[in-house]
């Protein structure tokens, strides 16, 4: 069953919209702070449809992303009781708020580069830098090497295959998206 190929072909469409990087701007900032969806779901098929300016949207994505971590951070910070803890609660997240706070106990500043450039929810990670009160600077810096770092590979994997990898891709999309949602399914199953 072809499911994946439309979403691919809509994709790219998307990718090569007028306005996409605006989209991607948005979707940076808000993937920072409560967005569930990961920047590079957006990030890989822009720069695999337009080359030339993989580097410009890994910097938009890197600069919009960190700007959304700063306010994170300070939604931890100044909000954690009115609107932090219920949006958690509400999203039944307490016991990945506990094992975060833990993390950060533990590793420090470590666990934010771990978190931005990994496919950890760094939006767990920004609202808990804030209530945690890390200072912010490194919290920042650290944040900017790490997404940077991601955005920038993303974007260079796209740039370096060009048109040849966007049609193996879209040659074997539906058979790389099955695998990932089995995948997804079997590490669920096993961790509950």
């Amino acid at each position: 069953m072809k499911i994946f190929t439309p979403l691919y072909d809509w994709a790219m469409k998307a990718a090569r919209h007028r306005y996409s990087s605006y989209y991607l701007s948005l979707m940076s900032f808000a993937e920072s702070i409560f967005f569930p969806i990961p920047v590079d779901v957006m990030l890989a098929p822009m720069a695999l449809g337009t080359p030339k300016k993989a580097w410009f949207y890994a910097a938009l994505a890197t600069i919009f992303s960190v700007i959304g971590g700063a306010i994170g951070y300070l939604l931890g910070y100044l909000a954690y009781d009115t609107f932090v803890l219920p949006a958690i609660e509400a999203v039944g997240y307490q016991d990945k708020l506990v094992t975060v706070e833990h993390w950060f106990s533990e590793y420090g500043v470590w666990v934010i580069f771990v978190a931005s450039f990994t496919p950890l929810p760094y939006k767990l990670f920004t609202v808990t830098a804030g209530v945690m009160q890390m200072m912010f600077l490194p919290f920042m810096l650290v944040s900017l090497v790490g997404r940077g770092l991601r955005f920038f590979l993303v974007a260079s994997i796209m740039k370096w295959g060009g048109e040849k990898m966007e049609v193996k891709l879209r040659k074997w999309i539906d058979a790389i998206g099955w695998a990932v949602l089995v995948l997804i399914v079997a590490i669920v199953a096993y961790l509950h």
